[in-house]
């Protein structure tokens, strides 16, 4: 599931970024900062704060994306995303999994509303929840 792209050049990641961006990347799906910090420990990050700076940082140059919702935060699936003003996700809520999509229809549509608003959009998430495909087709498991 390691589907991340790589940073850019020029963008260069101190180690605490690095180490965060990692453990997010090798995560089977979103991680609190909490999570985080607990499995950064024994790499030296003791202290919210560290990995707090290293994650707001790792947003702003879109190697990570926040999910509001869940108070957790996502390494990007998607190369080029970075480009993109408006990204969407949909949140199983079974089985927790997220998925990053990409459509440039609802970006446009978004930044219309904006536009139409007289709003400058300077980027927008949508969380889309409700239940996955792999979570709709499953027959639930009966007890023996």
């Amino acid at each position: 599931m390691n589907q991340h792209h790589h940073h850019p050049a020029g963008a260069e990641l101190t180690r605490n970024q690095s180490l965060v961006y990692s453990a997010l990347c090798d995560a089977s799906g979103p991680l609190s900062a909490y999570t985080i910090l607990n499995k950064l420990r024994e790499d030296g990050l003791r202290a919210p704060l560290q990995v707090y700076r290293a994650l707001e940082k790792l947003v702003e140059t879109g190697l990570v994306h926040r999910l509001e919702s869940l108070n957790s935060f996502v390494a990007c699936r998607h190369p080029g995303c970075a480009s993109h003003a408006s990204m969407a996700f949909t949140i199983c809520e079974k089985c927790g999994s997220v998925a990053e999509v990409a459509d440039e229809q609802l970006s446009g549509h978004l930044e219309g509303l904006a536009l139409a608003a007289r709003f400058s959009l300077a980027r927008s998430i949508v969380e889309l929840r409700g239940i996955c495909g792999r979570c709709r087709v499953e027959p639930e498991q009966q007890p023996a």
